[in-house]
């Protein structure tokens, strides 16, 4: 095998760079879906279910709490499997984060509702939302650097993308499979016991850890900075931040926007509509599902685009995109039309995906072989936190205070202004191949995935 992890991604078998971009974006629709069921069932159900005699407004606010209380506990879990998987192994880590992600999931479909074990059962609910949101903040690192260390350099944002269509592929699972339940069961039984039914199939989860525990090795880069032994020298998160403070910070800055948008589109909406201008849930399910499939179409394309002039543009782009369409999407889905609450969905997840498709590789170039699961991690969950772990709070309180969705817009604006500063402050991970660093050097920097400099 090639010594240096440029020469060994390309030495690759292609159906082994096939095997793991399928095992990453599998892992990360199922993760990802068990972390989205949660957020339509807080939308629609887990209010009555676990918080019953409430004010309608304080039952979903509570909903709410028990949703953002997963994203605070994301950057925990960045820390924690981010630390094993620059020590044991990138597979390793990933594969505990499946395994956690699953059961937790499953437990939630089997917890008692607040009529059988009382104060008991939103407690339980908060724990188990704990527990997600500590395996998500593991899983993503793991299933992004799973894919970009197989990569060819060239191809990285392509690749890189697989595990970041999980996200859209999981909304139109979980709202489709919601959707399906509430159509064919009727009210009463989904509110009964229907809406269980999702989180019970995230058991599913626990077999894809199981074949990459069997099917996978770890990625070349792993194996070289093991074989250098300097996966062991220091904690990787303190090194990742004396040595690499700006780039975890400006990562949190430029996914703030990514997420806050995606949960006001995905989650803040649903409720919205439903609840604030009278739709039924029909109408917003179709909107999100169908402005989410071709989002599905979109992302891979903008990470080619990447892969041919640079993650920055394209970021910067979709940045841009955010802040223009602020207040065109709620205009939209005001005026209650099924169509046009589909077209402003689209606009705003349009600008979304200009994002999330090449930041895996724009993450995971921003750092060091020896601390990229901590660094890429940590970034992305603390720009989780800021941005959509309070979104659909932030977005149901501005209403409540200002009885209009301009403030939302404004949010959405503010949200979209701190994401381009911020990927504007980041440098140019990506470079043509025949500019890149010799193959010796690259080595010795442990950094050949895109060398952290000046911008």
């Amino acid at each position: 095998m090639a010594t240096t992890e440029a020469g060994a991604s390309t030495a690759l078998d292609r159906r082994e760079v096939r095997r793991t971009s399928l095992v990453s974006l599998l892992g990360s629709t199922i993760e990802w879906y068990d972390f989205f069921i949660y957020g339509t069932a807080a939308a629609l159900v887990l209010n009555t279910a676990f918080f019953p005699g409430a004010d309608p407004f304080i039952g979903t606010l509570a909903a709410f709490s028990s949703f953002a209380v997963g994203f605070i506990a994301r950057p925990i879990g960045g820390i924690i499997w981010g630390h094993f998987g620059d020590r044991i192994g990138r597979k390793k880590a990933l594969v505990s984060a499946l395994f956690v992600m699953g059961a937790s999931t499953t437990l939630v479909g089997l917890l008692p509702g607040y009529a059988t074990i009382g104060v008991a059962a939103p407690v339980l609910l908060f724990v188990l939302r704990v527990v997600q949101g500590l395996a998500v903040g593991g899983q993503w690192g793991g299933a992004v650097l799973i894919a970009t260390e197989y990569a060819p350099p060239n191809r990285r944002g392509f690749y890189g993308s697989f595990p970041q269509l999980g996200v859209p592929i999981a909304v139109i699972i979980s709202n489709g499979i919601f959707l399906g339940l509430e159509a064919g069961l009727g009210k009463e039984a989904f509110v009964a016991w229907g809406w269980r039914v999702p989180f019970l199939l995230s058991v599913l989860l626990i077999g894809v850890a199981l074949y990459a525990q069997l099917r996978l090795e770890d990625t070349p880069a792993f194996k070289q900075i093991e074989q250098q032994g300097s996966a062991r020298r220091r904690s990787p998160i303190i090194e990742v931040l004396r040595s690499h403070p700006k780039q975890v910070a400006l990562a949190a800055g430029s996914f703030i926007s990514v997420n806050g948008g995606f949960y006001i589109f995905v989650v803040y909406v649903l409720s919205y509509g439903t609840k604030t201008l009278g739709l039924p849930e029909s109408t917003m399910l179709i909107g999100i599902l169908g402005s989410s499939a071709v989002n599905l179409a979109l992302i891979p394309l903008f990470a080619l685009l990447s892969d041919r002039i640079g993650r920055r543009p394209v970021y910067l782009a979709g940045a841009i995109g955010t802040c223009l369409a602020a207040f065109p999407v709620f205009w939209l889905i005001d005026t209650r039309s099924t169509f046009l609450i589909f077209l402003g969905l689209l606009v705003g997840g349009i600008a979304n995906s200009a994002m999330y498709g090449p930041q895996a590789a724009f993450f995971a170039e921003l750092f060091s072989a020896e601390v990229r699961y901590s660094g890429a991690s940590l970034g992305y969950q603390i720009g989780a936190v800021l941005g959509g772990g309070l979104a659909p709070l932030i977005a149901v309180s501005l209403y409540q205070a200002t009885g209009t969705s301009a403030s939302t817009s404004v949010y959405l604006l503010v949200m979209g202004l701190i994401t381009a500063v911020s990927a504007y402050l980041l440098h140019e991970t990506h470079r043509p191949r025949e500019h890149r660093p010799a193959a010796s050097t690259a080595a010795r920097s442990g950094t050949d995935l895109g060398r952290p400099g000046r911008r």
